[in-house]
């Protein structure tokens, strides 16, 4: 398909996106009480280091200029059927795709940002679709008690999923501010929004919202409208971050100084090219590596990969360049890693 080709379907379908937005924004207003956070005006959420926006010009010009890089259609993966035995006094993390991890901690199963869509779309039949199955498939999953859920981009709030897991499991959902209409809208109500520095416990585990430079949209007119974020997660003896999705600003840092350090931080490595597109959003895998240092975590593991073509990096280059900034920041060996999607990570040394 050539260019022209991709760019006028992709204007069509921003187009269905529109109308689309236009329903779920009367279908969905946000709770007007909903004005505790700091940074909240106007009825939107802003960041407060700066403005992120990216003009109409800038995504078409975006979309035009960009390449295909190349992306394969499928990769192979081997699934995980069983996962490794956990003790309560030991951490484990399973990475099964994007941002989607499983948190075994202190008998308590947290599943961050789930998604088992094939598609990272408000449709089913048009965008970012993945390459890979998860590492675990849905019904291998553990009995899930929390679930974390970042922000409401559609590769990060998969309702489908969400819908699944309430029907198996009834978990206890965690939210920004404003996202809990949506969960309630599609019949989930143990959902309990947040604001930064919110804090909750489940079950002698401590769960902090904290902040992430970031958005939120669900179409062209809900910008900002909910609250995006990233968590602190911990128990007497473990400390986890999760990232969510985010830019490099000095929330990291102020996360390390009042929460660390971590035993482990869950970092998102990819979707992060162009540079001059992306870098007010996400993270990329240097900047990863300083987030590493900022927190002062112990070990981090890298996310939001090889799983879906969101961005203009090849397959298969966000790891390896993770990996080698071991070497340059004089890093140990242990220090960042990359697992596979269904590999387990455990970890029974507290940070504190």
């Amino acid at each position: 398909m050539s260019k022209k080709v991709r760019f006028t379907l992709w204007l069509a379908i921003c187009s269905l996106l529109a109308l689309a937005s236009l329903w779920s924004c009367s279908a969905m207003p946000i709770n007007q009480e909903v004005k505790r956070g700091v940074i909240y005006e106007d009825g939107r959420f802003h960041s407060p280091w700066g403005t992120i926006d990216k003009s109409l010009t800038d995504v078409l010009s975006w979309r035009w200029q960009r390449e295909d890089p190349g992306w394969p259609q499928s990769v192979a993966i081997e699934q995980t059927a069983q996962l490794p035995a956990v003790s309560d006094s030991e951490l484990s993390i399973t990475y099964i795709n994007h941002a989607t991890l499983l948190i075994r901690l202190n008998g308590v199963t947290i599943l961050t940002d789930p998604i088992y869509a094939e598609r990272a779309s408000f449709v089913s039949f048009w965008g970012p679709k993945r390459v890979h199955p998860p590492g675990i498939a849905f019904d291998d999953l553990p009995p899930i008690d929390v679930v974390v859920i970042s922000h409401n981009h559609y590769d990060h709030l998969d309702l489908e999923t969400l819908e699944k897991l309430q029907q198996r499991d009834q978990p206890q959902f965690f939210v920004g501010l404003g996202n809990e209409v949506l969960l309630k809208d599609a019949g989930i109500e143990r959902v309990r929004p947040m604001d930064w520095g919110e804090s909750v416990f489940v079950r002698g585990v401590k769960i902090i919202f904290a902040p992430a430079q970031h958005w939120s949209a669900r179409g062209l007119f809900d910008r900002n409208k909910t609250l995006w974020g990233s968590f602190v997660i911990m128990d007497k003896t473990h400390r986890i971050y999760f990232g969510g999705d985010s830019g490099y600003a000095p929330h990291f840092q102020h996360i390390g100084e009042s929460y660390g350090p971590f035993d482990v931080a869950l970092l998102p490595i990819g979707a992060y090219e162009p540079r001059w597109f992306m870098k007010h959003q996400h993270i990329n895998p240097e900047e990863a590596a300083q987030a590493h240092i900022d927190l002062r975590a112990k070990h981090s593991i890298g996310m939001h990969f090889d799983t879906f073509p969101l961005a203009d990096e090849p397959f298969g280059a966000a790891g390896p360049a993770f990996l080698q900034q071991r070497q340059e920041k004089q890093l140990s060996n242990d220090s960042l890693l990359v697992l596979k999607p269904g590999e387990s990570w455990s970890f029974s040394t507290p940070a504190i």
